[in-house]
């Protein structure tokens, strides 16, 4: 069937259902989850960044070793 176009319920958006513990201010379990992933986002970049630093600083000294007039 056609989408009615003159219908115009719920235009403003839909509130979720609140589950009964969360009616009763437990709070939900998606925030302790949201923070979970946000924290082990946060460790992973943490230890990209540093093999990132520990691959420049690889790179890095055999050229500033092969140059000692550079270092004076």
């Amino acid at each position: 069937m056609a989408k009615s176009r003159n219908n115009l319920l719920g235009v403003g958006g839909q509130r979720k259902k609140l589950s009964r513990a969360e009616q009763q201010g437990a709070g939900s379990a998606r925030g302790a989850d949201r923070k979970a992933a946000e924290d082990k986002k946060q460790e992973l970049v943490r230890k990209m960044r540093e093999r990132a630093e520990a691959q420049a600083a690889t790179t890095a000294e055999p050229g500033e070793q092969g140059t000692p007039s550079a270092q004076s």
